[in-house]
C-alpha cells in the first residue's frame, strides 16, 4: 500500500486506523530509512489534521504546529510528538476544549507527546527566555488549521533568531559543549548515546540553526549522510527494543545490526563512529567561524567610533540589510 493509501485510511478510520496503518508501515520490510521516516510523518500528519478538523469548524485564527524533530518530518517508530496548538488569543476554555480533543486520542495510543498551546506572541516570548524551545521552533511545519498564522509565526521566529543570532549562539555553543563534557565523545563509547553524545544527533540539529542565522555554515561534504546514517540506526534500535531510546547498548548491538542488512556489532559501530566523526568535525569549524564573525563584530563599533572622530564626526556609512541575500 502507498504512504497515500495508508494516510487515507488513517483518517477514514480514526485512531484504530491510525494505529493498525502506522503498525504495518513499520513492519514492512520493502521500506525503511528517510521514506519510512518521510511516510511514518506524513501518515501522522493526515491522521492529526483529521483530528483538528473534527474537533472544529473553525480555521481562522488557530493552527495547529508541527515543532522540533516532527516539524523535521525525522520520525523514528517510538519518536514522541512535538506540537503546538497556535491561536489569536480567542476563548481559553474554546481554545482548551479544542485540545483536550486533539492531545488526549494521541495519549489514549500511547505515544509520547510534547504539547503546548500559545498565541504567536506568547511562543515568541517562551523562545526568547528558552533556547531549546526557540531551537524547535525553527523547524515549525504548518498541519491543520490557519495557514497563515502558523506562516507569520514561522517568519517572526526566524527573524528573531537571526537578530538575536550573536546572543544566542554563544548560548547554543555552550549547551553543545556542556552536553559533551556529560555524554562523551560518541565516536569512542563501546555504547553511545546517538542523540546526545558529541557527534551526535543533537550537535547535527545545532549546526541546522547556525546555518539559520546566516553568521556561518557548517562544511557540508558528508554531513546529511551522517545524519541520516544516525537516524537510520535509532529507527532499527527503536524497533529492536520496542523503546523510545537513544542509547546503543552492549546486548542489543548484534539486533540493530541485522535491522540494518550489517554484518555484525563491528560493522555497525563503525558506522556510527564515521557519521559521529564527521558531524564532530563540521561542529569544531562552525563553531570556530561562530567565534571569528562573532569577535569582528565586536571590534566593528569601536573601529566605527575611530573612524567618526577622524571624519570630524560624520557618521560612517554602515551596511544594512535590505532583504534575503541582500545589503
Amino acid at each position: 500500500m502507498t504512504s497515500t493509501g495508508v494516510t487515507d485510511e488513517a483518517e477514514d478510520s480514526g485512531p484504530g486506523g491510525y494505529a493498525a496503518a502506522r503498525l504495518r508501515l513499520l513492519t514492512e520490510g520493502a521500506r525503511s530509512g528517510p521514506p519510512r521516516r518521510r511516510a511514518l510523518a506524513e501518515l501522522t500528519d493526515g491522521w492529526l489534521a483529521g483530528l483538528f478538523g473534527a474537533a472544529t469548524e473553525e480555521h481562522t485564527g488557530i493552527s495547529l504546529v508541527a515543532v522540533g524533530g516532527y516539524g523535521r518530518g525525522e520520525l523514528s517508530p517510538r519518536s514522541d510528538l512535538d506540537l503546538l496548538l497556535l491561536h489569536d488569543g480567542r476563548d481559553d476554555k474554546a481554545v482548551a476544549a479544542l485540545a483536550d480533543r486533539l492531545w488526549y486520542p494521541v495519549w489514549d495510543l500511547g505515544i509520547d507527546l510534547d504539547h503546548s498551546v500559545r498565541t504567536p506572541q506568547q511562543a515568541r516570548k517562551t523562545a526568547g527566555q528558552d533556547l531549546k524551545v526557540h531551537l524547535g521552533l525553527l523547524d515549525a511545519r504548518h498541519l491543520a488549521g490557519d495557514l497563515g498564522l502558523t506562516a507569520s509565526l514561522r517568519t517572526a521566529v526566524l527573524a528573531d533568531w537571526r537578530n538575536q543570532a550573536p546572543k544566542r549562539l554563544p548560548e547554543l555553543r555552550d549547551l553543545c559543549a556542556e552536553r559533551a563534557e556529560r555524554q562523551g565523545e560518541l565516536q569512542f563509547l563501546l555504547e553511545p548515546d546517538l542523540k546526545e553524545a558529541r557527534g551526535g544527533l543533537r550537535d547535527a540539529t545545532a549546526l541546522r540553526a547556525v546555518a539559520a542565522s546566516w553568521l556561518a555554515d557548517a562544511p557540508r561534504e558528508g554531513l546529511a549522510e551522517a545524519r541520516r546514517h544516525l537516524l537510520d540506526v535509532r529507527d532499527a534500535l527503536h524497533l529492536a527494543t520496542g523503546r523510545a531510546t537513544d542509547r546503543l547498548a552492549l546486548q542489543e548491538q548484534d539486533q540493530v545490526a541485522a535491522e540494518l542488512g550489517l554484518l555484525d556489532a563491528d560493522a555497525l559501530l563503525r558506522q556510527v563512529y564515521e557519521a559521529a566523526r564527521v558531524i564532530s568535525y563540521a561542529g569544531d569549524v562552525t563553531w570556530r567561524e561562530v567565534g571569528r564573525v562573532l569577535r569582528s563584530r565586536s571590534v566593528r563599533p569601536r573601529l566605527r567610533a575611530m573612524m567618526n572622530g577622524r571624519n570630524g564626526g560624520k557618521p560612517v556609512a554602515e551596511r544594512s540589510p535590505l532583504a534575503e541575500g541582500v545589503v
